[in-house]
């Protein structure tokens, strides 16, 4: 008797893989979101906190620059009072300068290592979940889309938040030190754009936390992740 080979259709639906629409995943991702809210919580927290240092010190420094563009003896007389070198090539206030850019720079590393690390947890978690759409026919770029979109929600979130937490306090600390006067000299527009910047990069660095953590559920194997208890 000849031996009989799988029908071409059989073959071909066996090989089948799903390429679901973006519209799932995003429905996907945030409601992951929402189950481990308590987790994206602290990692959002994270990311507000980041946000809200970079957006004060850039607003401090643009109502400063302000103050003394708009050589008012008033405002003068309150920027020394408060320490500041009224002239902003001295070499003090590029000190300074420098010294915020550090710490900024530092707060947005913390920040990126901490939504990695959330990520990553969320993936060691998720091995069951993983290795079921896997074998239901998933694609590796949809895994990937699930976790850049998570991280993204979360950091969206977290920039907006951050970003309007730091204008409102270095407003308040402003008012306090220099009274309501200060606000007739403020460059609003670069202030505008600064906030523009800082949710940007909020955004950015949320996406670039998500990339490895994603890319380690995509190459993930089917079968090892069923098989794995957590």
């Amino acid at each position: 008797m000849a031996k009989q080979h799988p029908r071409p259709s059989v073959r071909k639906e066996m090989g089948t893989q799903v390429n679901l629409p973006l519209s799932k995943a995003v429905e996907i991702s945030f409601n992951s979101v929402k189950i481990r809210f308590g987790r994206s919580l602290i990692t959002v927290s994270g990311i507000i906190l980041a946000i809200a240092f970079l957006m004060s010190i850039w607003t401090n420094n643009t109502i400063i620059d302000s103050l003394k563009a708009a050589h008012n003896p008033k405002m003068n007389l309150k920027l020394q009072q408060k320490g500041i070198d009224i002239d902003p090539d001295s070499a003090a206030a590029r000190q300074e300068r420098s010294k915020n850019t550090w710490l900024v720079v530092l707060s947005l590393l913390v920040c990126l290592v901490g939504i990695t690390n959330a990520m990553l947890m969320s993936v060691t978690e998720r091995f069951r979940e993983i290795g079921t759409m896997k074998c239901m026919g998933a694609l590796d770029g949809f895994i990937v889309k699930l976790f850049l979109l998570e991280s993204s929600f979360m950091g969206t979130a977290g920039t907006i938040i951050g970003a309007v937490l730091g204008f409102v306090l270095a407003l308040l600390l402003s008012w306090v030190s220099y009274g309501t006067e200060f606000l007739d000299y403020v460059t609003w527009a670069t202030i505008f754009w600064y906030g523009l910047l800082a949710v940007g990069i909020g955004s950015f660095l949320s996406l670039m936390g998500g990339i490895l953590p994603a890319y380690r559920a995509a190459k993930m194997e089917p079968v090892d992740a069923m098989r794995l208890e957590v």
